[in-house]
């Protein structure tokens, strides 16, 4: 995530979009019986007839309005929004390669930042901010053979789609909630959606819960952040290495009451890239280790939908190269409110710890500035932690509604200074195209 401001070029209201497009001939959702979970509805049957010849369109739009009412640098509100486009290819349909797909997507964010704006932490509160502009996300090509159990993809694309993915975490807004641990990317060349990079990978599904995934990825600084420029230029030069991550899955109580799902994972960036601290000299190699877990902890009846899945994370980086020496997570998402069975309430607590050679060299550039030893700047804070519970409105099939509130504190840990918690409140908005 780049906390680099953008323009607000294209700001929309979510209420005005869904207006016009239903106002347009044909595709009143509510009055197509082919097709009632997205807002376009099947096009009259035309979606589906597509789809059964093997082209399958995509497309969503989600906006985030977050304000700070206490704390942080500033009280305000900020807006962010991300469009999505794209469509598969299912080549067994049109050309008779059982179980390959052409993936091909578009991604679009404009806005402005709540956390770089208001009050300047790590962990951002909108996850959809962050290159700001219209860039290629996906051109892929996937595989299956042997039956479903072993699968390869290449192309490029971004690989947090693949590894390290915790998705029951999309119940959050905050990005430090949003799927990975900002550990991965905020460490090495790791990089996560809408960040693409050349690379591919190799599954296999050892047993009926056990799967086996490793691959290979580029490593360029180039591809990443705002730079609007390399937007549609996946070949751009400036590689600096390469990435491989391992991850083993195991998925216990698969299709009974009480499902689970433990991800063990580590990666190696091949990367030269400068030491954290007062030792800045040159060195070869990043890397880090993690575990995710998800355990569906409480069923209230028959339905294995509705109740409570708990959460966990923890990830470890090497020293010398770590931003974010410490990683953890824990907390639990409930599905069902009342009759409302698709609703979910989320609540969940991380934690970030700065590598201390960073403190360090933050107190010994103090010290060497002439700065008096009892300065409150010497009371630097060794971790970023957030509170964050949410509710997920889903009002129909393709729109979803979710109000939302955050508790940032030391949220000047990563800045080297002191600057009050923060509290966030805002609303999500997800429409399904």
């Amino acid at each position: 995530m780049s906390y680099r401001h953008a323009s607000f070029r294209t700001p929309f209201a979510l209420a005005p979009l869904a207006a016009a497009l239903l106002a347009l001939p044909g595709l009143a959702a509510a009055a197509d019986t082919y097709d009632t979970s997205t807002l376009l509805g099947g096009f009259n049957g035309g979606r589906a007839s597509l789809v059964d010849q093997g082209i399958t369109f995509r497309g969503d739009y989600v906006s985030e309005t977050m304000g700070i009412v206490d704390g942080g640098l500033d009280t305000g509100t900020r807006y962010t929004q991300q469009i999505r486009a794209g469509f598969d290819l299912d080549m067994g349909k049109l050309a008779g390669w059982d179980g390959g797909t052409f993936r091909f997507t578009l991604n679009d964010r404009r806005g402005r930042s709540t956390s770089a704006d208001l009050v300047g932490n790590r962990f951002p509160i909108q996850e959809a901010y962050g290159g700001q502009y219209t860039r290629l996300s996906e051109f892929s090509y996937d595989q299956k053979f042997n039956e479903g159990k072993s699968y390869f993809k290449l192309g490029f694309y971004a690989m947090g789609n693949q590894f390290g993915s915790h998705t029951l975490l999309t119940n959050f807004v905050n990005a430090a909630f949003c799927a990975h641990p900002l550990a991965m990317s905020g460490n090495s060349g790791w990089y996560n959606y809408p960040t693409a990079r050349w690379g591919g990978e190799f599954a296999e599904q050892l047993t009926k819960e056990v799967n086996l995934r490793a691959g290979w990825f580029q490593v360029n600084p180039n591809l990443a952040g705002n730079n609007v420029h390399n937007a549609f230029r996946p070949g751009v030069s400036g590689t600096t290495g390469s990435l491989f991550p391992v991850e083993l899955t195991w998925k216990p109580g698969a299709g009974t009451l009480y499902p689970g799902v433990y991800k063990f994972g580590a990666y190696y960036d091949t990367s030269r890239v400068a030491k954290k601290g007062l030792d800045t000299s040159p060195v070869t190699g990043r890397d880090g280790a993690y575990v995710l877990v998800e355990q569906k902890a409480y069923t209230p009846g028959t339905n294995a939908d509705i109740g409570l899945v708990a959460f966990a994370q923890y990830m470890e980086s090497d020293t010398d190269t770590a931003q974010l020496k410490r990683w953890y997570a824990i907390g639990g998402v409930w599905q069902g409110v009342g009759h409302r069975t698709k609703d979910r309430i989320a609540l969940g607590y991380v934690g970030a710890d700065i590598n201390n050679r960073l403190v360090d060299a933050r107190r010994a550039t103090l010290a060497n500035a002439g700065v008096p030893t009892d300065s409150p700047l010497y009371a630097l804070t060794g971790a970023e932690e957030l509170y964050e519970l949410s509710y997920s409105f889903q009002v129909n099939p393709w729109l979803m509604l979710r109000p939302d509130v955050q508790y940032i504190t030391n949220p000047g840990t990563f800045a080297y200074t002191q600057t009050d918690n923060a509290l966030a409140v805002g609303l999500q908005a997800k429409v399904t195209f």
